[in-house]
């Protein structure tokens, strides 16, 4: 498989840490064999939420937990951080293709972290209405994943630089499906829809919420995916796809969100002049998963699990008190070589290429 992300973190201080991180147990079923990582803070949150943090490609656990920003806030607020290993040990890249992992208790790499959610809800006493997604790259297309195969698990998601649910589609777990890389997987909002809906056949009940970002100059994953992830998400809650609201510079200067319907299921970032290596803006992700509330009325799934909004702190984004932690990344190289994929559902004659989306 063509190498997805490369994305290279500089180490954060783990000295600054008073929680332990350590692998879990194993878990079952776990059909792949994925290798989960438990980050437990020192004081432990009753009923503590939990993080789930899928690696982008050609990283690791390891990785992931040295360059997020969750495991200071679990620190202070208690919760509970996933690092999920991917077992495919040529590039590291997750199963977000076989029919297995896009198939709710179908096997592959999604249904390995699921069995270590669960093991961690039964452990630890943790709250299964406060279970959220956050990933970059590969791990941002693993969160579409969990969310489209597993909406009976989570709460809610925030994908980086991602493809929609069911984009990356292949004969195998291991593939790259050059058509949806550059954009050329265009689909209608039923259709994205319909895919998701076969995942989990018959499933009526809670859908998380998304938020998901996406660079503007994204020659790897080209940002036709971000209007792909609209069309989708937007027909799945039963959203139109024209935004409700436009805020320029928000969550940063130079980044556009777009907010759908009443703003409390999806909503979409372009990062304008942004490539693949779009910085993750923690404070964000924490705001969007209530994540540093504690107590009563924090955000979660509702309890009978129909679809629906559920409590939360009211705050604004920038006032809220907030650890977050500097990450940055590096320029990544490619290789020369690549597998294609033959699409079916391209648009003919379309146009995926990243210089259209420097206005949005």
């Amino acid at each position: 498989m063509r190498l997805l992300s490369l994305l290279s973190f500089l180490p954060v201080a783990l000295s600054q840490l008073t929680g332990t991180y350590t692998a879990l147990p194993a878990v079952s079923p776990n059909p792949s064999n994925v290798q989960t990582y438990i980050y437990l803070p020192k004081k432990l949150a009753p009923n503590p939420p939990v993080v789930v943090v899928p690696h982008w490609c050609h990283g690791s656990a390891e990785a992931a937990y040295q360059g997020s920003g969750f495991s200071y806030n679990a620190d202070t607020y208690g919760f509970i951080v996933l690092y999920p290993d991917s077992p495919n040990t040529v590039d590291k890249c997750w199963d977000v293709s076989s029919n297995a992992t896009l198939t709710h208790n179908g096997g592959g790499d999604s249904q390995g972290i699921i069995s270590a959610v669960k093991y961690t809800l039964q452990t630890y006493n943790a709250d299964p209405k406060r279970i959220f997604v956050q990933g970059t790259s590969s791990g941002a297309m693993m969160t579409n994943v969990l969310l489209g195969a597993y909406p009976d698990v989570f709460a809610a998601g925030s994908a980086w630089a991602g493809v929609a649910f069911g984009c990356f589609s292949g004969p195998s777990a291991d593939y790259w499906n050059a058509d949806c890389a550059t954009g050329l997987v265009n689909k209608t909002g039923a259709q994205w829809k319909a895919i998701v809906d076969a995942a989990y056949p018959g499933y009526t009940g809670y859908r998380p919420k998304l938020q998901t970002f996406h660079g503007s100059v994204d020659t790897t994953l080209y940002p036709q995916n971000l209007q792909e992830q609209i069309k989708e998400w937007t027909a799945v809650f039963g959203l139109s796809e024209t935004p409700s609201k436009t805020l320029a510079d928000t969550p940063i200067s130079g980044w556009t969100m777009k907010i759908f319907g009443d703003g409390s299921k999806f909503e979409a970032t372009l990062a304008s002049g942004v490539d693949h290596n779009i910085q993750t803006q923690w404070d964000t992700v924490n705001a969007w998963f209530d994540l540093l509330c504690t107590g009563t009325g924090c955000f979660g799934r509702p309890d009978n699990g129909i679809s629906g909004s559920s409590g939360g702190c009211s705050y604004p984004v920038s006032t809220k008190t907030m650890v977050t932690s500097t990450v940055k990344s590096t320029p990544i190289t490619w290789p020369t070589t690549s597998i294609k994929a033959t699409s079916t559902s391209a648009a003919p004659g379309s146009s995926s290429g990243a210089a259209q989306w420097a206005q949005w």
